[in-house]
């Protein structure tokens, strides 16, 4: 035999007993512990807010920094060496080097005396041949050319050469060491011709022939 039980919730309790009260007690400490982790998360989730902003707050953009970069180009320049002037050859006729071997064996008998073989003369006799070919080569000299020492110092003495000097003019011998000013002793003082008086060669005129081939009759 199944027994209803019938509640009504609308009546209230009319005697308050222990059980009463753990349970009041109970309900109080629940609603307590709800409001202390209420309010526990209310203000962790406000400090978190505060940090959130904190953090999140944008910063100032740095300002660029501008950095001067010093580029050295190393630049290879290639210096060409000026070309070397072409050396120009005089050419000259052989003419006037052939009259003037023509007038050494007009005075002087100059081919003669070298074209002669000497070794068969004794010292005495060629001393007297060497003195006419020296008079008549210093005749023709004289009469056709002016000459003049390129160096006015006497030879055998001490002459200093400076920077620059001409070396067409002075022919350096010896250890030569260094570089100009040099000093050192004059061996010859050099001879340079200042005026040349040459005759005039005819129209037709064979300058091969130095001398001509000499017939007596």
């Amino acid at each position: 035999m199944n027994t209803i039980y019938t509640i009504d919730l609308s009546l209230h309790p009319t005697t308050f007993d222990l059980w009463h009260v753990c349970l009041a007690g109970t309900v109080v400490l629940l609603a307590l512990i709800l409001i202390v982790v209420l309010l526990t998360v209310a203000i962790s989730l406000s400090r978190k807010g505060k940090a959130t902003q904190t953090t999140v707050q944008p910063l100032a953009a740095p300002e660029p920094v501008v950095k001067v970069v010093e580029k050295i180009v190393e630049v290879e320049k290639i210096v060409h060496a000026p070309a070397p002037e072409p050396v120009v050859l005089k050419e000259y006729t052989p003419d006037a080097a052939l009259q003037l071997l023509g007038l050494l064996q007009k005075e002087a008998r100059f081919i003669d005396f070298i074209k002669e073989n000497i070794a068969a003369y004794s010292d005495a006799d060629i001393g007297i041949a060497a003195r006419v070919v020296h008079e008549g080569c210093n005749k023709a000299i004289n009469e056709h050319f002016n000459l003049a020492p390129i160096r006015t110092e006497q030879e055998g003495g001490k002459i200093t050469l400076p920077s620059g000097f001409d070396a067409s003019l002075v022919r350096l011998t010896g250890n030569i060491v260094g570089s100009a000013p040099f000093t050192g002793t004059l061996i010859h003082k050099g001879w340079q011709v200042t005026s040349i008086r040459l005759p005039k060669l005819t129209q037709g005129y064979n300058a091969n022939i130095v001398a001509a081939a000499e017939v007596e009759l």
